[in-house]
């Protein structure tokens, strides 16, 4: 069940709230806890059964685990770590099998020019997501000790519908005290006001403007060739939908999960202000930066030993996250381009100089647009076919339009020719295909929903603005279009 789609919206989510509210009013709090656990049982199901068993069979394991290790830290402080190593592996083969299986096996076939067949393997939904979840909590029991729920609290956690398929990446500690407390099952009018609103703004995100950049990202990468005007408008309109693609996913799950009276973590925080690499991504898909640096940066040593070994954990990291993302080469390309750069970045920094803010601007968004070629790509080749045209390698081609110009006409001398610009690109309106463009400065001047949510006030003009966010988000509705990130 996707959030784009009208049964989420206009059946799914008002009955699970409905539901929610009324078992809290009438019952105690175990029956609506246990309704809202079944009710995202049931969302995650809604595509496969399958899922909904792997995801649960995760949380019984984990919460087993993560009981007996808290037990074992109290009594047996000494028996703790061979527990703790035994179920952080579980959770790692658990999503290696499922995520990482066949791509291992191509690999060798490539190497090693063999034959063996790929297993026939369902990538369970949110997989990726939930372990990660739960291997935290499994480490904070493992550090500090205690962080003992009870059964239905955990897995009400591990299972809550508007961040199980695609994050934000949840503590324990973040969602569990909330479901506790005891104003969680209550109806309040301001917090569902201020859900909606941001339910509004993910849903247009995704509907009028993500969906509507895919249309010139796709056929991009799917032509055989670019030009150079092809290839830039391909890869800019790809690096602008995966950001209002994931952003409007993480607003509808925040506006989601507040209508239930959970504050979700930020996730997003105008990454593309970002003037080096280092701050881009303590703006962006901030919940899985600060996974990877409180788990597996500083676990490796930080940079606490040395500079050589600091270096060698930055690029360690990004390979890590490439391949979070995505089982295939062109994602552990993109780790490493990825961690090279923030490398360079960290050597120039400690240079103490400084580039003027407009320029080093311009270039890290260019690199990040460059790197998202790898992390768009079906295949290694079909990304270098992408960084072939934006190098011009293929020509550079511009409208007819321009040739009575003395400036573009001055131009030919270095190759420039004047025809049909986006001859391999899909036949659209040409505004359509100037939209990720006109989109830069307003990334740049607007304030991201959170700044507006922390400012939202219910009154009639944020009524009316989320009515009319939502109208709009439902007439453009595609419902065969997932977001980006349901593939991570």
């Amino acid at each position: 069940m996707l959030f784009n789609s009208y049964y989420f919206i206009l059946i799914f989510l008002p009955l699970a709230a409905a539901g929610y509210f009324l078992l809290a009013k009438y019952r105690p709090p175990v029956w609506s806890r246990t309704f809202l656990l079944l009710a995202s049982l049931f969302f995650v199901s809604y595509w496969n059964i399958y899922f909904a068993v792997a995801l649960m069979a995760s949380a019984i394991f984990n919460y087993f685990c993560g009981t007996a290790l808290s037990i074992t830290a109290e009594r047996h402080p000494a028996g703790k770590k061979p527990l703790f190593i035994f179920a952080i592996a579980a959770n790692i083969l658990f999503l290696g099998f499922f995520k990482y299986t066949n791509f291992f096996l191509d690999s060798i076939n490539t190497v090693l020019s063999t034959s063996i067949g790929s297993l026939s393997i369902m990538l369970p939904l949110g997989i990726s997501y939930y372990t990660f979840m739960q291997i935290a909590w499994l480490t904070d029991i493992y550090r500090r000790g205690g962080c003992r729920y009870d059964f239905l609290s955990y897995c009400l956690y591990v299972t809550f519908f508007p961040y199980v398929v695609s994050g934000p990446i949840a503590y324990h500690s973040e969602i569990i005290p909330q479901f506790q407390t005891a104003t969680a099952g209550k109806f309040n009018l301001a917090h569902v006001s201020a859900g909606l609103f941001m339910f509004a703004i993910g849903l247009f995100k995704k509907t009028a403007i993500a969906d509507t950049l895919a249309v010139i990202s796709d056929g991009g990468h799917a032509a055989s060739v670019l030009t150079f005007t092809e290839a830039w408008l391909t890869s800019l309109s790809y690096t602008m939908q995966l950001y209002f693609d994931f952003s409007g996913y993480t607003d509808m799950a925040i506006g989601a999960a507040l209508i239930f009276n959970i504050w979700l973590p930020i996730n997003f925080d105008s990454p593309y202000k970002a003037l080096s690499i280092k701050e881009f991504w303590q703006r962006w898909h901030m919940t899985l930066s600060r996974f990877l640096l409180n788990y597996v940066y500083v676990p490796m040593g930080g940079n606490r030993k040395g500079e050589a070994r600091t270096l060698f954990n930055i690029m360690v990291l990004f390979l890590i996250c490439g391949l979070w993302h995505g089982s295939a080469w062109n994602y552990v390309l993109w780790g490493f381009v990825t961690g090279l750069a923030s490398i360079v970045y960290r050597l120039w920094a400690k240079t103490g100089r400084h580039l003027p803010k407009p320029l080093a601007w311009f270039l890290y968004f260019n690199f990040f647009n460059f790197s998202t070629v790898f992390f768009r790509a079906e295949t290694v080749q079909d990304a270098f076919k992408v960084l072939k045209g934006m190098a011009g390698l293929n020509g550079i081609i511009v409208s007819p339009n321009l040739a009575a110009n003395p400036f573009w006409q001055s131009l030919t001398v270095i190759g420039i020719r004047f025809g049909e610009w986006r001859a391999n690109l899909p036949q659209t309106e040409t505004p359509v295909y100037f939209f990720c463009l006109l989109l830069i400065p307003f990334i740049l001047l607007a304030k991201n929903s959170n700044q507006l949510l922390a400012k939202f006030s219910p009154n009639w003009k944020t009524a009316l603005a989320t009515s009319l966010l939502l109208i709009a988000g439902l007439l453009l509705l595609n419902e065969s279009s997932s977001f980006l990130y349901f593939n991570f």
